[in-house]
């Protein structure tokens, strides 16, 4: 069945892959979002993800689609990291990365991974948390503080194009969704420092907010991360809809939300883009890890969702090899669903092929501000 050209694809969130070589363990490690190992006597090349990995990127190696997994390991091993992330990266067919540096770890950075890529266009999206971290590191006093976090998100804007947040790990979506006041942020700072070990990690829950309404005054859109992730979350607090007083608190500063995967709560994240103006939604990792069953959650996505405010995203994180199965998942999903509904009679051709390149690389490019065609 033939279906919408797909154009080479804006990955509006994204990460660093992985510089140094890395063991079978560590491999399977990025195959999942638990924080252990797989349950004896099994691997989690054993999953949907898995096994998309060993049909997608086997051939870009050289070797057969669906070889086992200690094969494709050695390949690597034997190709070397710089020359495997090369492959990987040049057929994945992106054209531009927006990358979330907030990750720790010996992890490319954006202009890194657009030259493994092949010269793909990089623009990096700045993770909020961290800043406040630094910024804490850095800090005599509250005063110092919050002066320098104030900076911090100044400086971060002029060469940014988004802000994340992670306050669903660090607190949950049910958080008081008003800004803060300035007494009650030097309170909540005053705490935070006082008790505060050298490099621990932001969970206040009024500085998190303070964090979220100081990047709504920047002008850029402001990523948040919704639905399922590592154990660190907790999955009940993650549902986009528990963000419904936010959103209508944000409206007026004219600030652009975008709610980040979604799964299980994908449908959710649509009804939100769907009735409200700068709320858009992303379909994320959701695809990667639902390998062949992808297409099913798009569809699910795309039953609400307005077609100008669904985004793609890999979420490819350590390995190169999340890219090319995000990619590859992403457009066999949009180009046989539409195709289908072509077929069907109930989508004409033109229509498919414009709502393909929105979806694909013209939604991001217009809420980013990057160079390149919208497709509106």
């Amino acid at each position: 069945m033939a279906g919408p050209y797909v154009p080479p694809l804006v990955d509006h969130h994204c990460h660093g892959v992985a510089r140094s070589g890395l063991s079978a363990e560590a491999f399977a490690s990025f195959l999942t979002e638990s924080d252990a190992p797989a349950a004896p006597g099994t691997t989690f090349f054993d999953t949907q993800l898995g096994f998309a990995v060993r049909r997608w990127c086997p051939p870009l190696l050289g070797l057969e689609p669906h070889c086992p997994p200690d094969e494709y390991i050695e390949r690597r091993r034997e190709l070397g990291p710089a020359e495997a992330t090369r492959r990987l990266l040049g057929a994945a067919g992106i054209a531009d990365y927006l990358v979330d540096t907030g990750l720790t770890g010996d992890l490319t950075t954006p202009a890194e991974l657009a030259a493994a890529s092949g010269g793909a266009a990089c623009h990096e999206i700045v993770r909020l948390e961290p800043l406040a971290e630094r910024a804490a590191d850095a800090a005599g006093d509250v005063s110092s503080f919050l002066d320098g976090l104030a900076t911090a998100v100044a400086d971060s804007a002029a060469g940014a194009v988004g802000f994340k947040s992670v306050v669903g790990y660090r607190h949950g979506l049910d958080f008081e969704p008003a800004p803060p006041g300035q007494a009650e942020v030097r309170a909540a700072a005053g705490r935070w420092l006082a008790g505060r070990a050298r490099g621990e990690r932001l969970a206040d829950p009024v500085l998190l907010r303070h964090l979220l309404w100081s990047a709504t005054e920047t002008g850029l859109p402001l990523q948040l991360h919704t639905g399922f992730g590592d154990p660190d979350l907790r999955l009940h607090r993650c549902d986009p809809l528990l963000l419904t007083d936010f959103v209508k608190a944000v409206r007026p500063t004219g600030c652009t939300l975008v709610l980040l995967h979604g799964y299980p709560y994908h449908r959710n994240a649509g009804y939100l883009a769907a009735v409200f103006p700068h709320v858009y939604a992303d379909v994320g990792l959701s695809l990667s890890h639902t390998g062949v069953r992808a297409e099913a959650v798009l569809a699910e996505m795309a039953e609400l969702t307005p077609f100008g405010k669904l985004l793609f995203s890999t979420d490819a994180y350590g390995l190169p090899e999340l890219y090319v199965v995000g990619a590859e998942l992403f457009r066999r999903s949009v180009t046989r669903l539409l195709a289908g509904w072509v077929e069907e009679g109930a989508w004409h051709a033109r229509d498919a092929e414009r709502v393909a390149a929105m979806i694909a690389a013209g939604n991001a490019r217009r809420v980013y501000g990057t160079p390149g065609e919208s497709f509106g």
